[in-house]
Formats: structure tokens, sequence, C-alpha cells
């Protein structure tokens, strides 16, 4: 749907006016929660708000932003795979301190390793 125009991606969660802007008008949406339970209640007010304005609820990327809470590994990718069987397409992980660079070679790196085994 993005093209001719760059894609149009809405985040946040509020379920009266955030998502009803994401299927009228996005392409992608990310959604601010924090838990699976959270994003699939999100997901079905969204899919609610597709069928009201006639639109594929397909056709919308789902993202999330995930707040790392800086678990072990193996939670990490139960999160994510709770996430995968929602349908998401893409989690944002956002660190909880401010060094980045060191979170993504310490935290990161295994982590793709694991997700990747998710397939």
């Amino acid at each position: 749907m993005s093209a001719p125009h760059p894609e149009i991606m809405i985040g946040g969660g509020g379920e009266k006016k955030t998502l009803r802007l994401v299927a009228r008008y996005a392409d992608a949406c990310n959604l601010f929660v924090s838990s699976p339970e959270e994003v699939g209640h999100k997901l079905k007010v969204l899919r609610g708000h597709c069928d009201d304005v006639g639109r594929d609820y397909t056709t919308i990327r789902k993202t999330v932003l995930y707040m790392d809470p800086g678990g072990t590994l193996d939670g990490f990718a139960e999160a994510m795979a709770e996430y995968a069987a929602l349908s998401i397409d893409e989690a944002i992980v956002a660190p909880p301190d401010g060094a980045p660079a060191r979170r993504i070679e310490h935290r990161a790196a295994p982590a793709a390793k694991a997700l990747a085994e998710l397939g």
C-alpha cells in the first residue's frame, strides 16, 4: 500500500482515536503496550475499526514497541514467540538503560540467534 507514497506508520494504542486512524489511513501501526495479552486486545479493536471502514485488516503491518526488561534470553525469546503468534510483524526493542551499543553487543546478538530458531 505504500506506493506511490512512503509508508505511513501510526504509533500508540488509543482505542478510540489512534487505532481508528490506523484503520483508515496507515500502512503500519506500532503498538505501545505492556504484554502480549494487551497486544491481542488492541489487535481485536483494530480489526473492528477495519471492519467499520471496510479495510482489509491483513494489509496493515503490525509492530510493537517492546521495552526489554533485561531478563533472561529464554524469557525474551518466549515473549517474542507470543508476539509472533499474534501475527506481529516486527518488534522494536528499546533497551532499559542509556547504553544501546553495549546492549546490542551483549544482548541483541545472542537474541537474534535464538529468534532465528523460532522459525
